[in-house]
C-alpha cells in the first residue's frame, strides 16, 4: 500500500536507540540543552545534534534559544502521548529494561508523564474520578460530566480556561507501569499544576519523579480514594 501516513518514518525515528533515550528524557516535560540529551543518550554532543536535527525534521521535538543555549522540547502532547502509549506497549509485551534503582519506586508510585501525573497516583485518580460519575469513558474517549465539572471548579481549576485550549480537556493515557490509564490532556496538566502550587508534592531533580509530602499525600489520598 503506497497511500496514506508513513509510519515507518516515525518508527525509523523513536527506534533508533540513542533518540529514544532522548525522547525518554524529554518525557519529564522539561527542556533540555543538547549537552543534556547527549548524557541521557550516552553520546557525542555532535552525534546527539545530529539526532536532534533529525528529531525535530520529524515534528517530534522543536527548539528554542534563550541567550547563546538552545533548548530542546517534545513538539507538542500529541508527541507525549505517543510515548507514553508506545512505553505501555512495550511493557505489555514484556520489553522492559532493567530497572533503574533505587528512584524506580518513586517513578511507580508518582511521575510526571510529559506535562501530567502517572503512575499509581495518576492511575488512581482516573479511577476514582470515573468511578464517582465525573468522567465518562467512551472507547478511547474520555470527557467530564457536569459534576465532574463541579468537582474540578471546586478543587480550584478554571474549567472555561483549559476549554479554549486547542487540546482535549480530558484524555486518557496508557500508563506503562501500572498497565491501565491515567488522566491526561489540559485537565491532567491542570491538576499536577495545583498539586505542587499547593505544596502537596514537587518534582525531583534530575528525575520524573514526584514526591508528595506526607501531608499533600493525606490530602491526596482524601480526594482520591481507592
Amino acid at each position: 500500500m503506497k497511500e496514506g501516513p508513513d509510519i515507518s518514518q516515525i518508527g525509523a525515528l523513536i527506534g533508533d536507540p540513542a533518540r529514544a533515550n532522548m525522547l525518554t528524557a524529554l518525557m519529564g516535560g522539561q527542556a533540555l540543552t543538547a549537552s543534556e540529551l547527549a548524557g541521557a543518550a550516552g553520546v557525542t554532543l555532535q552525534t546527539a545534534s545530529s539526532h536532534l536535527s533529525r528529531l525535530e525534521a520529524g515534528g517530534l521535538v522543536a527548539q528554542r534559544k534563550q541567550g547563546r543555549h538552545r533548548y530542546f522540547a517534545l513538539a507538542d502532547d500529541e508527541v507525549g502521548l505517543l510515548l507514553e502509549n508506545i512505553m505501555g506497549f512495550a511493557a505489555n509485551r514484556g520489553l522492559m529494561r532493567s530497572r533503574p534503582g533505587p528512584k524506580d519506586p518513586a517513578l511507580r508510585k508518582a511521575r510526571v508523564c510529559y506535562n501530567h501525573l502517572a503512575g499509581d497516583f495518576g492511575v488512581r485518580m482516573l479511577d476514582r474520578l470515573v468511578a464517582d460519575g465525573d468522567v465518562a469513558l467512551d472507547g478511547g474517549e474520555a470527557s467530564l460530566t457536569p459534576s465532574g465539572e463541579a468537582r474540578i471548579a471546586a478543587i480550584g481549576i478554571d474549567l472555561a480556561a483549559l476549554k479554549t485550549q486547542r487540546r482535549p480537556v480530558c484524555r486518557t493515557c496508557l500508563d506503562w507501569s501500572e498497565r491501565r490509564s491515567h488522566l491526561a490532556g489540559s485537565l491532567g496538566e491542570a491538576l499536577l499544576a495545583r498539586f505542587i502550587a499547593d505544596g502537596w508534592a514537587k518534582r525531583e531533580k534530575d528525575s520524573r519523579a514526584i514526591r508528595f509530602t506526607a501531608e499533600g499525600e493525606r490530602r491526596f489520598l482524601a480526594l482520591f480514594p481507592e
